[in-house]
């Protein structure tokens, strides 16, 4: 039994990677008050933009991963015009945003479909790595799994402990307030939606450049819509966010051992867990709606002008 759960649980973050990725760069931009509903399409640019640079310039994940984020913040930069500049609709900016990254991927990806590229090997932490269990769970994954969860320290740390962390509360509850103070709320939220474009970015191009090392059209296959139902699942906390990430990787990761055990449940239906998770979650926490206004940023998603 436990010779088949250590990997189910090694791969769930392996698994979990992109969405940790994307999931806390979407909490730091709802933080400061704006809902960018394009994470998917960030994601897919981002896992083009990695493949590419990993394939034309030999340099792999190290090539393909700041690429990514380059992209998604980029186009992250594109809906802060729109919905921040000219005070759009945001949710409308996010489809739109969204719409325009599967076709975007899918034209430049047309030329990349034969190709593959070498991914990266597990890093094993050294001393750790012997730990009985645990050890080939936890210290036995590549480089950019540790990534992830060094940037959900950086995050909690920021919002929980840092004079920033409370200037983006204050941005995101009462922006109003924060201008007459004096400070700039345009300006940091702009901040903060080109950082959660460049987390989801990267989050694509790890799916692309490691976890995944060929290109395949729409292969985010609506990580990025997870990723925004676990930012409400998590109630905008980040240590919330990355259980509730391993939770959907490991929901992802088990339909593939199930697959390999035999066990007689429709192919369709293991492919379907990870969303029917979602929506089973998301019904859950929304009954408490309570928990919801607590920690509900207050001005999130409305447009703001000075």
């Amino acid at each position: 039994m436990l010779e088949h759960l250590i990997p189910v649980l090694a791969g769930t973050l392996a698994a979990a990677t992109p969405l940790i990725f994307a999931g806390l760069g979407e909490l730091v931009a709802e933080r400061s008050g704006v809902i960018n509903l394009g994470v998917e399409g960030m994601m897919l640019i981002g896992a083009i933009a990695g493949f590419a640079a990993a394939a034309d310039s030999g340099g792999g994940a190290l090539a393909g991963l700041p690429a990514g984020a380059v992209a998604g913040a980029l186009a992250a930069l594109v809906f802060a015009v729109l919905s921040l500049s000219m005070a759009a609709n945001q949710a409308a900016c996010g489809l739109a945003l969204t719409i325009f990254g599967i076709g975007l991927s899918a034209f430049i990806g047309q030329h990349y479909v034969s190709f593959s590229l070498p991914g990266l090997q597990p890093l094993d932490i050294p001393g750790l790595v012997d730990i009985p269990v645990l050890g080939r769970i936890f210290f036995h994954q590549d480089a950019v799994t540790y990534l992830a969860l060094i940037s959900f320290g950086i995050v909690w740390w920021v919002l929980r402990k840092t004079r920033l962390g409370l200037i983006l509360k204050a941005v995101g509850e009462a922006p109003d307030a924060a201008h007459a103070i004096g400070y700039p709320v345009i300006a940091i939220r702009y901040g903060a939606t080109l950082f959660g474009g460049a987390m989801a970015g990267m989050g694509g191009a790890y799916l692309s450049t490691v976890y995944t090392p060929l290109w395949v059209q729409n292969m985010v296959a609506g990580r990025g819509w997870i990723a925004i139902a676990l930012v409400v699942f998590a109630t905008w906390n980040p240590t919330r966010l990355v259980l509730g990430a391993w939770l959907f990787g490991g929901v992802t990761i088990l339909q593939f051992h199930a697959q390999g055990l035999g066990i007689a449940v429709p192919v369709q239906l293991l492919a379907a867990l990870p969303y029917l998770a979602t929506v089973v979650v998301l019904v859950l926490i929304s009954r408490d709606k309570r928990l919801l206004q607590l920690n509900l940023p207050a001005s999130l998603g409305k447009p703001w002008l000075p």
